[in-house]
């Protein structure tokens, strides 16, 4: 790996970084509610990563490029901290339907989008 994709991993890291910044303050959380931010940048990041590693599979996509994107766009732009401390606090809220809710439909929209993204890519 050469110095050069390295940088562009962090940069385009950022560049997530700072998409999901906006994304979740275009959407903050409402009380009680999913939170839609992060909701869509873990969708979003899902299905870039399906796309990226269907793509690999039929080298379409570089291994350099493969790691500035998963590792670069898609940690920057998704984030497990947040949506897990979000569920946490809307368990804590007494929101335990909305914390389940919150699980199921992340997981399962994350799984069906990469998997959809991926197969589509290959």
């Amino acid at each position: 790996m050469t110095p050069l994709v390295v940088i562009a991993a962090l940069l385009c890291g950022a560049i997530g970084a700072v998409i999901r910044f906006l994304v979740t303050k275009a959407l903050p959380v409402v009380p009680g509610h999913l939170p839609r931010g992060v909701l869509i940048v873990n969708v979003v990041g899902s299905l870039v990563g399906g796309l990226t590693l269907g793509l690999a599979e039929r080298a379409a996509v570089s291994p350099e490029w493969q790691f500035v994107v998963l590792s670069g766009v898609c940690a920057g732009l998704t984030t497990f901290s947040t949506w897990t401390v979000e569920t946490i606090e809307l368990a804590e809220g007494g929101r335990w339907r909305a914390a389940v809710l919150n699980i199921v439909v992340t997981l399962a929209l994350g799984l069906v989008v990469a998997a959809g993204a991926y197969l589509l890519a290959r």
